[in-house]
């Protein structure tokens, strides 16, 4: 089956590449999920914007990975959530929040999926989320959660 990834698949390639994957894990697992979409002719187009989309969002290089982490180390963010009276979150602090908390306070734009919690964000309060910048660099942000 030929397929176009629409994001990066570990040990298969990054977004708009054409990959040649076995039927049941093309139909199974990448298009349910939104990996990867049909290889047609007409969607061959769509291979330049999704690589111009993955440019844009992608780390150049070490010493660029290293400024944005010295950037985002300085970053104080908040995440305004809906809790219980003892402080719990209905839910949990996803990685969408953070980006967009990041965003909001003037701070570069992040990939979700560079996101990593060490444990989920369930109560107000400081914690500490890593966001993983390039293969050598990593990144320790300040995520101050308070009731809205």
């Amino acid at each position: 089956m030929k397929l176009i990834l629409t994001a990066a698949v570990e040990k298969l390639g990054l977004a708009g590449d054409v990959v040649e994957v076995k039927d049941g894990y093309g139909r199974n697992f990448l298009l349910p999920q939104g990996y990867a979409i049909a290889w047609t002719r007409g969607a061959e187009k769509q291979i330049e914007g999704i690589k111009r989309a993955r440019d844009a969002r992608e780390v150049r290089d070490a010493e660029h990975a290293q400024e944005l982490r010295d950037q985002l180390e300085e970053l104080s963010v908040s995440i305004t959530a809906r809790t219980s009276e003892s402080g719990q979150l209905f839910g949990a602090v996803t990685a969408n929040d953070v980006v967009q908390a990041v965003r909001k306070a003037g701070g570069p734009a992040l990939d979700r999926r560079s996101i990593e919690f060490s444990k989920p964000v369930k109560n107000t309060g400081e914690h500490v989320v890593g966001i993983k910048l390039h293969d050598s660099v990593n990144a320790h942000l300040r995520v101050e959660v308070v009731a809205a």
